[in-house]
């Protein structure tokens, strides 16, 4: 008995409560204003059908009623819905994200809202409201205000019925706190379910949210391959390189050393060339800075010109992709050209890379023996696709035995 007569005090009780009295409101208001809308446009139509009388402005009214009274209803409802989706904030705590609108332009945007399913289930919320809302109000109200309307209306009645009255009012009166929150659950699931997203647009959004982060990682993860070859670049290439100098120095200067010494100094000089030699290989590798510099054209020249056979390059991109694009652009004909001289036994290639509209296509075409295949191993093309995949791209190879062979990768230029 505690139990009960706390609830009638608890916060969460007036909390359902004020919140479905809200709705009570709310709803018959929305409710009055569609359904007389559609009253209105109804009327319209038929005068239009049996033909109007009266006054020539008459006619004309109708047909603006009928045929801009629908296009009025999509923003009357996602107003109403953003009201009622405030009332669930404010009063009951409960966040209802909502349905995106694709608003388009020109003409779809005046008939887009009523090709999407949102539009409907706001629709129909709204209609079920002074039914859900108005009518859960009322018996919330009548639950809680029970005590007062038997004193007001049974004033003089005695006897059983006396005793009938005044226990049917406390019996309605313990029971508003469960009645209240019972309807407010109710218009809560009914809100989600109609008012918020649906599971299309839940799962829309989930994977927009996943490729925003997968290209936030591919952007982070080239930033940092910039930083490092700077680093590099900067600071130990810079010290290998006086290194070698000055060990160069040495072996001119002191010739007349013993040979043992002579032979000390030729080799660390040997050894630092080919350290500095395999680390500009390496800052290559992880970002060339021509691309940085001059663009994709630069840096797929210097490709090319590095390569064992002779490659035709040609770049048609008159305006530049993003740097990681480029990037990937760059790695793929980088270890396509290496494929061609490690496998294919060709005897020349040629690359071309073009942007077509908002994708860049990049092909390596050789005249070698053809077989290579994504899942080959030990070729690199797995990770070329899995890089092309990383930004929405995608990598393609057609290599018959006997050749030609095609790599083409398609990726986004932004």
């Amino acid at each position: 008995m505690t139990a009960v007569l706390r609830a009638l005090s608890s916060p969460r009780a007036w909390q359902a409560t004020f919140h479905v009295v809200a709705g009570m409101f709310l709803g018959a208001t929305t409710g009055a204003v569609i359904w007389g809308a559609g009253v209105l446009w109804w009327a319209a139509v038929l005068s239009l059908v049996e033909g109007p009388t009266g006054y020539w402005m008459l006619p004309v009214l109708y047909v603006a009623v009928a045929v801009l009274g629908p296009l009025a209803v999509p923003p009357c409802v996602q107003f109403f819905s953003a009201l009622q989706r405030e009332r669930f904030r404010v009063l009951h705590g409960v966040e209802i994200a909502a349905p995106k609108h694709d608003s388009g332009t020109g003409w779809r945007r005046a008939f887009r809202p009523w090709t999407t399913g949102s539009t409907w289930r706001q629709f129909a919320y709204h209609l079920l409201a002074p039914v859900l809302g108005g009518l859960g109000g009322v018996v919330v109200v009548l639950c809680w205000a029970a005590p007062l309307l038997v004193l007001l209306w049974a004033d003089g009645v005695t006897g059983p019925w006396n005793f009938l009255w005044f226990g049917g009012a406390a019996v309605l009166l313990l029971a508003a706190p469960w009645v209240a929150r019972g309807i407010a659950s109710a218009d809560t699931a009914a809100a989600r379910r109609l008012l918020g997203r649906d599971h299309a647009d839940e799962l829309a959004e989930r994977v927009e949210s996943l490729a925003r982060s997968r290209a936030d990682l591919v952007a982070a993860a080239d930033t940092e391959r910039r930083r490092i070859e700077r680093d590099l670049h900067d600071g130990v290439q810079q010290r290998l390189v006086s290194l070698a100098l000055n060990l160069g120095m040495a072996r001119a200067a002191f010739t007349d050393q013993p040979p043992e010494v002579l032979e000390v100094i030729a080799a660390a000089h040997d050894e630092a060339t080919v350290a500095l030699a395999e680390l500009r290989d390496f800052v290559r590798g992880l970002h060339p800075a021509v691309l940085d510099d001059r663009g994709l054209d630069a840096a797929l020249s210097g490709v090319v010109a590095r390569a064992p056979l002779p490659v035709r390059l040609h770049v048609d991109v008159a305006r530049r992709c993003s740097p990681s694009i480029e990037a990937i652009a760059y790695f793929a004909v980088s270890e396509a050209l290496t494929n061609v001289a490690k496998h294919a036994q060709a005897s020349r290639a040629e690359v071309v890379a073009e942007r077509v509209g908002d994708r860049l296509i990049v092909t390596v075409t050789d005249d070698g023996r053809g077989g290579a295949s994504v899942d080959s191993t030990g070729t690199g093309l797995r990770g070329l696709a899995q890089r092309a995949a990383a930004v929405d791209g995608s990598l393609t190879v057609v290599s018959p035995l006997g050749g030609p062979t095609t790599v083409t990768v398609y990726v986004p230029c932004e």
